[in-house]
């Protein structure tokens, strides 16, 4: 078998979707996407296609090197998501091919289902308490929201006291065991996340989500120090090289690749049991598309230490089209009790509805997110 062509659609909300064809008429299919960069990724996984036309698409292992040595340059954001989603295509392709699951491909599964959570609030967090109410009615039992609005170095005790009373009115709507988990989304720098997480301690949450930005390796340790809640981070990690220092400090108790951020389903694997020898859990980040979802749950299937699985049915991103509508069988990804089954059909266990890409691709998008400013004028942490 031979890869012959790939195609990529820009579709709304805000994604990115790849088509890799072969010569056998099998075809495989990956999301690879930087959320408000879609364009440049794009870009870089059509530069990639000249290691992978004419290539034997089941060498995953050796076309993921290739694709990530040969350019001498690597890493980072773009590049990692452009190898993401090729090689979650790559792994579609071998389960259609054996007619087998990918989970099945990685040692066959551990789990026959996993835990999900809704997200709630937006961008600046507002009437949580009433949407955690419905996000539990709806069979969730885990949500997560933003911590703040934009936030300054060091910024007002009133702004303190708006994230205790959004966390707080979750709680009142919910119940003692309703899972809660709290994304500082890298807009909180060392000053006033020392002072949130400390304060956050009584609420017994889920997790704190990326207190400080990963790269402050210096300010998570000062964080790390100061509370016992679980601490989460990892959506702009890119690599197992990235992860490396983050688990031999201990400075994350939770990590979450995104599996069309950090190399696709070959390199989350083995970040995910990187972690697992240092009795790290894993909650793969997904605010994305179905193939990212199903690329994330193959994952799930075979990590022993994931224990959750984010996912984006009803996100504030999603605007006009949400994460069902581009399936042909959108019962795939039902939830019932606050969880969601691995996926068993070949490949990544689901069909895209090709007419329906193609339609809203000939939409296509151009999502930015937000620039935010502090009241003097300089630029926020979005």
């Amino acid at each position: 078998m031979k890869i012959t062509h790939l195609e990529t659609f820009l579709v709304p909300p805000r994604w990115l979707f790849l088509k890799l064809e072969t010569d056998e008429g099998v075809v495989g299919w990956g999301e690879p996407v930087v959320e408000g960069r879609a364009h440049t990724v794009q870009a870089a996984v059509h530069e990639l296609a000249d290691v992978l036309i004419g290539a034997d698409p089941a060498r995953i292992e050796d076309l993921w090197q290739v694709m990530y040595r040969s350019g001498f340059y690597r890493g980072g954001a773009v590049f990692m998501s452009a190898i993401a989603g090729i090689d979650q295509a790559l792994w579609d392709i071998k389960g259609k091919t054996l007619d087998t699951p990918v989970h099945n491909l990685l040692g066959g599964a551990c789990r026959e289902r996993i835990r999900v959570y809704s997200w709630i609030g937006g961008d600046r967090p507002a009437e949580v308490g009433n949407a955690a109410r419905l996000a539990q009615a709806a069979g969730f039992t885990a949500i997560k929201m933003n911590a703040t609005e934009e936030l300054q170095y060091v910024d007002s005790a009133h702004k303190v006291d708006q994230v205790l009373e959004r966390v707080q009115a979750v709680r009142d709507a919910t119940s003692s065991d309703f899972g809660i988990a709290v994304d500082f989304h890298g807009r909180v720098h060392r000053p006033m996340a020392k002072v949130l997480v400390r304060e956050l301690e009584p609420m017994r949450l889920l997790f704190i989500e990326e207190p400080v930005l990963s790269e402050n390796i210096e300010a998570l340790r000062d964080v790390c120090r100061l509370t016992s809640t679980p601490i989460a981070l990892g959506e702009r990690l890119y690599s197992r090289w990235d992860f490396k220092q983050i688990l031999q400090e201990g400075l994350a108790d939770i990590i979450q690749p995104d599996l069309s951020h950090a190399g696709g389903i070959t390199e989350c694997r083995k970040i995910a049991s990187m972690a697992e020898a240092y009795d790290v859990a894993l909650a793969p980040h997904c605010p994305l598309g179905p193939i990212a979802l199903a690329a994330c749950l193959q994952l799930d299937a075979v990590s022993h230490n994931a224990f959750i699985q984010e996912q984006s049915l009803g996100i504030h991103y999603n605007a006009g089209n949400d994460l069902l509508d581009y399936l042909t069988d959108p019962l795939v990804f039902e939830y019932a009790a606050g969880m969601v089954n691995i996926p068993q059909g070949p490949g990544l266990g689901i069909q895209v509805n090709e007419d329906y890409v193609r339609e809203m691709a000939a939409i296509g998008h151009r999502w930015r997110n937000p620039v935010w400013r502090h009241p003097d004028g300089s630029v926020a942490e979005w």
